[in-house]
Order: structure tokens, then sequence, then C-alpha cells
């Protein structure tokens, strides 16, 4: 998968309005008991150190909380823990032992800029975040690749969770945003009482990966009629001036010493680059932007650099692509991977579109892939049958959005909301008033704080750091 794929932003969903956390009477009762290494009284830094395979490597400012890096000796499989360990990497927000926790993943590299997501500054809590299994650095040398999926994953989170509840006793809340949002229902899918409740912030669902028509169709009728076509003129004019664009994006890359090596050549990295745009346009920008996008009587320098904000000229060299190969994995072994109708750029591709643009051609071929059907239908049929306390946020205008999780029978205390409008961005804050509303109020029940007129009393939360530019880019080269 290419942008698009590494469009599942984990961050940028999660980005949230100022002054949404406030400070809020938190429950009395621990869970947890709390052995003689972790008790009250201690210094928060050595209590964390205290957790058997807790190493403090870190501690940054981070106004009305304390910041910590940190790693947990994992098994590289949690079936098989004789196979060996390593370090994989998290970090704490630490508000307070008598507040709620928010777990998150953002189902990528680490974010080390102290940043807060939605539900935290909700429910004015302590926040555990941390880096998805194989992301450098957290990743096992030797590399066995096929220790990479869901379920060891699921079971990262799990044992962090409940080492941690040895200092955090109060209610757990899960989140994450995109690929995050996708860990976070499979987390509960395998643990499902790890946590109180879950917020999954623009999680697609790729249930079959061979009908991806919900995509095609999402393209026919997402915005305007008018802004439709721009787009798509846009795109065919990258490939009708190609003979002039490409050489230019050939030696751009080249000097910056970016070289193409997994994709093959630099034309090929060229044409997956403007195959991405119109799904980054959708994914990143609104239809207000619909004004910014160049017309057929545009300059090369105009269509080039607008090309580069949407799709990113570096974003399919080598360099950039070893950043995401765990994704590129696990999208091409279990994740699945979206396509749609590019039919109206016939004649003007070089290459066969469903090769290039599935995931295959963003891992080294020195990685064997084998691809499992089943992994996401027991996901999905999980959260129809069994979910419980899980709430989806999803934008209107977000091309993720168009294969979703959907609820069913056996499903519980679980909701779908679509914020209008909305893009791969979209958050809580962002519904209707009433939805806003209904959706705080359920996360702050799950949470055990109170609702109504409550989240106005007591004193404002410091306000600092939305999530992190490198979480906020993630998915693309401009970091």
């Amino acid at each position: 998968m290419r942008n698009p794929l590494r469009g599942l932003l984990a961050a940028a969903l999660l980005i949230s309005a100022p002054g949404l956390g406030s400070a809020l009477p938190a429950t009395a009762q621990t869970r947890t008991s709390v052995s003689a290494a972790t008790t009250a009284g201690a210094d928060i830094r050595d209590r964390l150190a205290a957790i058997p395979g807790v190493t403090v490597t870190e501690e940054g400012p981070a106004p009305g909380y304390r910041y910590f890096l940190l790693t947990y000796t994992q098994p590289v499989d949690h079936f098989k823990p004789w196979l060996g360990t390593f370090q994989q990497r998290f970090s704490v927000l630490h508000r307070g032992e008598d507040r709620p926790t928010v777990f998150y993943t953002n189902g990528y590299t680490l974010g080390t800029t102290p940043s807060r997501t939605e539900p935290t500054r909700l429910l004015d809590g302590n926040q555990v975040s941390i880096e998805y299994r194989y992301f450098t650095p957290s990743r096992p040398v030797p590399t066995d690749w096929t220790k990479a999926g869901i379920r060891q994953g699921a079971a990262d989170a799990h044992a962090i969770i409940t080492a941690l509840k040895r200092v955090y006793g109060q209610k757990w809340i899960s989140t994450g945003a995109s690929k995050g949002g996708m860990s976070s229902v499979y987390h509960r899918r395998f643990y499902p009482d790890d946590v109180d409740g879950t917020v999954a912030y623009v999680a697609p669902n790729e249930v079959n990966d061979r009908d991806d028509s919900a995509y095609s169709a999402f393209f026919r009728q997402v915005g305007t009629p008018g802004c439709r076509t721009a787009l798509r003129t846009a795109q065919r004019e990258l490939l009708v001036r190609r003979t002039t664009l490409e050489p230019r994006y050939a030696a751009d890359n080249a000097a910056k010493g970016n070289t193409f090596e997994v994709m093959g050549s630099a034309d090929r990295g060229y044409e997956a680059g403007v195959l991405d745009v119109v799904w980054s346009f959708w994914q990143y920008a609104t239809e207000a932007d619909c004004a910014t996008v160049p017309p057929v009587t545009a300059t090369d320098d105009q269509l080039y650099t607008w090309f580069d904000a949407h799709s990113g000229i570096t974003s399919n060299s080598d360099g950039s692509l070893a950043r995401y190969t765990a994704y590129y994995y696990q999208a091409g072994t279990e994740l699945g991977a979206p396509s749609f109708d590019v039919s109206y750029l016939k004649g003007l591709l070089h290459y066969d579109y469903e090769q290039l643009y599935a995931p295959r051609s963003y891992v080294p071929r020195s990685i064997p892939m084998h691809f499992d059907p089943g992994a996401m239908r027991d996901i999905d049929h999980w959260v129809r049958q069994s979910a419980q306390r899980i709430l989806f946020v999803y934008g209107a205008n977000d091309p993720w959005g168009a294969e979703r999780f959907a609820l069913g029978r056996g499903s519980r205390d679980s909701y779908v909301y679509t914020v209008p409008g909305g893009n791969h961005g979209s958050k809580i804050a962002g519904l209707k008033a009433d939805e806003s509303a209904a959706a705080t109020a359920k996360l702050l029940t799950w949470a055990g704080l109170p609702s109504g007129p409550a989240l106005t009393h007591g004193h404002q939360a410091p306000s600092f750091g939305e999530l992190d530019a490198e979480g906020l880019r993630l998915e693309r080269n401009r970091l």
C-alpha cells in the first residue's frame, strides 16, 4: 500500500480542540491490588521503574503532568516465550493515580513529544502510549516477520496494561486512530476485559480484500461533481505531463540521495504517487480545498507543487518506505488493502494497477508474505456478535470510512458516529452537538466519571501539545 495505506493516519484523528480536558472528581475505589514495590507514597518514577520488565529511559516536561519514556520487555512470540524477547517503547503521561488512564496506540512508531489524545483531554486522565511492534526501534533482531501480526500486537497491549495496573488502578479506556483505531479493536477482540471502553477513530474494516467496490462508490459521490472532475483532471495532467514531471521527480529524489530499489524505479514510484493523489486529497483536505486544485491551464510548477503537497515526492523512495515496512507487511498478510476504479486513467498508466498498488510492491522481496483472508473476518464477526463498549467515529468525506465497522445483534453499548464533511482527522468534537454530547457522556460513564454539569466545574486542565508532528504526518513523507 501506498500513501493511502500509509494514510492510515493514526495521529491526525486524535488531535483535540483546546479546552476539552477539565478536572473531574475521580472514583475512590481502585480495582487492582498494589504490590509493595509500587505502594503509594513513592515517587511515580520509582513506582513505574519497580514494575517487572519496565525500564524508565527518560523524563521530560509536560504542564500538569509527569512525562516518561520507557521500555517494556516483550516476548517475540507471546505463545512461545522461549523464542526470545525485545524492548518495546512506550510513554506515560502521569496525571495521578486517582485518574482514569487512556491507553493509546497509533499503530506505528511512537511519537516522543508530549501530547494528549481527545479522550485524555476529555477525561483529564493519564495516558499510556505504545509503539507498535516491529516499528523501529521496537523490532526484534533477528527479525521473524511472522510475529508481526495482530494477535501478537494485542498480546503486547495486554501485557503492558496488566503490568501498569499495579500503579493505575482506576478505569481504563483504549483509543487509537486509523491503524491505531483498528489495533484498539483487535486488542479488545482477544482481551475484551482489559479496558472499560474503547474509542476507535476512523478505523477501516477490510473484511473482504477481494471486494473493494465500496471505495469506488465513495469516489463517485464524495464532494461536489465539480470538485471530483477537477481532481481527476489534475491527476490526469500529472500523467499527461509525465515526460516533464517524472524526470524532475527522479532528479529531486536523486538530489536527496533517495533510491527506488523496493519500488523498482523512480518511474514506478512516480506513478504510484499519482495514483495516491485523489485519495490523499480527501483523506487530509476538506471540500473547501477544492478551490486549490490546479486547473488544466496550471503551470508545471503549480501542478508539481500540488502533487508534492498531497502525495509527497519522496514518499515512495526506499528510505521512506523502510519506515513503514511493518505496516505494509501487515496490510499484505492480514489487514488487507483498498483499491478503486482508475479506468479514467486508461492509456496513461505504464504499469498494471493491481500489481503496482498492492502491498507487495512496498515490501522488500526478501521478506515473504502470505495473506490470511480469515483474520479480518474474525474481527468483524466478533464486533457484530460480541463487542461491548466501543465507540466508532468516522468522517463522512474520509475514503477510509468507505469500509467501516458495523454493529450487529450481539453488539452491546456500542455506537457508530459520523462527522459531517469530516476527513481522516475526525473526532468527537466535530460531531453534531447532540451526538458529541452523547458520545462524551458515554465515554465519561465508561471511565467512571460524572457527566453533565460536572464537565464545567473544577479547574481547567493545562493545555499543551496536540498530537505531535511525528504522529500527525506519520504516514506521509513530509515528517
